[in-house]
């Protein structure tokens, strides 16, 4: 569920099919998605109060990057990279940090997470006989 490389690698080191593979990597995905976003909004709060008891600024430069892909491409941008940048947590609470509602969360998530899914499954099924999977 958290590292979306994962799923695909150890699905092809145990030999299972491709189709179970892919599912079992898109559902975790989803369900990290899902239990993320359920209590991102008080997550999001409580980094928000503890930044500014600190004294610290609200955006870093890192933050400041995300916020500039996020104007540019929206939450489709963001669900793009999330499961090979920012993984599915991060990627999920920086969603919920941009206030994007739980409805579009799931939606974009969850093209994301079968796109991705079939395209690293694939690589990793592809590749299975190198010793790394042995």
């Amino acid at each position: 569920m958290v590292k979306f490389f994962g799923g695909p690698i150890a699905g092809a080191a145990a030999g299972l099919p491709f189709c179970f593979t892919w599912g079992l990597t898109v559902a975790g995905m989803m369900t990290t998605v899902l239990v993320v976003s359920g209590v991102g909004r008080m997550w999001a709060l409580h980094q928000r109060k503890r930044r500014t008891e600190k004294g610290k600024p609200l955006f870093s430069k890192n933050s400041r990057r995300i916020v500039g892909v996020f104007r540019r491409f929206g939450m489709a941008g963001i669900a793009f990279l999330t499961p090979i940048l920012f993984s599915p947590i991060g990627g999920t609470v920086i969603a919920t940090q941009l206030h994007v509602p739980r409805f579009e969360i799931m939606l974009h998530m969850l093209w994301s997470a079968v796109f991705w899914g079939l395209v690293l499954t694939f690589v990793a099924v592809k590749f299975s006989h190198l010793p790394i999977f042995h």
